[in-house]
């Protein structure tokens, strides 16, 4: 008998009806042997009528009571699933991510999982119950707060568990069927992928595709965990994110033909431009250090070469739209310091990217991306690559036109119509 750890997204327990099938999914896993520990999100879209409310009480909300808030959507999910899983006559235990010993950094909003210590999960399991955990939450090891993990954090909470209890699968379970080769609602012809690596899951989920969330695939790759990634409204099988590049089964399987992945797109970042930097030793750093401070992860990043009269530079990157305003204060605070000229702020940008593991053998990937998106009348405004993706930064609105482009051009189109929304939200 084995450990099975499933993850239920807002979609999947969006009503009493939806809960209920849910409840029906979880006990079938019971029936088959396992042991289940499930982590489910808050109903539809509670977090966001959470913040919503609390942007009607007050304009800046505590970072403290606003987690305590937030922290209310699961609990009322984790509840609901263990008494519909009581009517089918199994036992449930429901578990906040504090009781559950989901233990975090201090930092709220976006805590980070330091440790997990599931003494009360494990005791209900060998006690036959079924165990529900509220995802996205955790309790800080220093000041002992309720933290939220930030979005797509319950994602994170299953793989989370899954890497403490042991478990043989963490299945993540979606209104989508699986990973697809682009985000159905733009592509219907989009290809559902049978497997995908974890460097290419992680290439995926940190340029954009929302199926998987970014902490959560790089906490399977650390302990090796896989994620069956599938629908809570089909039984059709899904995609499996496990593996390596570097592993020789994946390099033979690739050695013929270049394999992309897929594309996927973002449109929650913003441009900021530094113009007129002096172009001296430590400013790049004083400007990176107080952006670290402010606590915002920085994506993309461009230096223009230094103009030979002046000996100024711009330093232009990408962030999260939602860090702007906190990114343009800090920034604002060191103008003087710095002597730049000034800060400019773009809202209206999105990032288009390719993913594929097969790229980094096989020469003319690059050219073929930048002639599709050309081909699209699409320009170009910054560009950035690894190993394995290659990332350009469009307007706003040419994305949906330049992953359309893309898909066709890299030839991932299916024969037909196969990727299907049910939920509505790709998550």
């Amino acid at each position: 008998m084995g450990i099975v750890v499933q993850k239920y997204g807002g979609s999947s327990v969006a009503d009493g009806e939806a809960i209920k099938r849910v409840a029906r999914r979880i006990v079938e896993a019971k029936r088959d042997g396992n042991d289940v520990v499930v982590a489910v999100s808050a109903m539809g879209d509670s977090t966001d009528e959470l913040l919503g409310l609390a942007s009607q009480v007050s304009p800046l909300p505590p970072a403290r009571e606003l987690d305590m808030l937030l922290t209310a959507g699961e609990r009322i999910s984790m509840a609901l699933v263990a008494m519909a899983i009581s009517d089918l006559g199994f036992s449930a235990r429901s578990f906040t991510g504090s009781q559950a010993g989901v233990i975090t950094d201090s930092v709220h909003g976006k805590a980070k999982i330091i440790d997990v210590t599931p003494g009360r999960i494990q005791s209900a399991i060998d006690e036959g119950h079924i165990v529900i955990v509220a995802g996205f939450q955790g309790v800080s090891q220093d000041t002992k707060e309720i933290t939220t993990l930030g979005r797509g954090g319950t994602d994170t909470t299953a793989v989370a568990l899954a890497a403490a209890l042991d478990a043989d699968v963490c299945e993540i379970y979606t209104d989508v069927d699986g990973v697809f080769t682009a985000d159905p609602r733009i592509v219907p012809t989009a290809r559902k992928l049978d497997t995908v690596t974890y460097e290419e899951m992680l290439e995926l989920a940190a340029c954009g595709a929302k199926i998987l969330h970014l902490r959560c695939v790089e906490y399977a790759r650390r302990y090796d965990i896989p994620i069956h990634v599938r629908s809570s409204f089909s039984h059709l099988e899904g995609t499996i994110v496990r593996g390596s590049i570097d592993d020789q089964a994946h390099q033979e399987s690739t050695m013929e033909a270049a394999i992309i992945a897929g594309v996927a797109h973002d449109r929650s970042e913003a441009k900021i431009t530094v113009v007129g930097v002096p172009d001296k030793v430590g400013e790049a750093a004083r400007i990176f250090t107080a952006l670290a401070d402010a606590q915002i992860n920085l994506d993309m990043i461009v230096q223009n070469v230094s103009a030979a009269a002046t000996n100024l530079t711009d330093i232009s990157f990408t962030l999260p739209r939602s860090d702007g305003a906190v990114a343009m204060a800090a920034l604002d605070a060191l103008q003087d310091e710095v002597g730049f000229e000034s800060l400019q702020y773009d809202e209206t940008i999105g990032k288009v990217s390719l993913i594929g593991a097969g790229m980094r053998s096989h020469p003319g990937v690059t050219a073929k991306f930048f002639a599709s998106i050309a081909e699209a009348g699409v320009n170009i405004g910054m560009i950035s690559t690894s190993e394995i993706r290659i990332s350009v930064v469009v307007s706003e609105i040419d994305v949906d036109a330049a992953v359309a482009a893309t898909h066709t051009a890299f030839d991932l189109d299916a024969d037909e119509v196969e990727a299907v929304v049910y939920g509505g939200t790709g998550r």
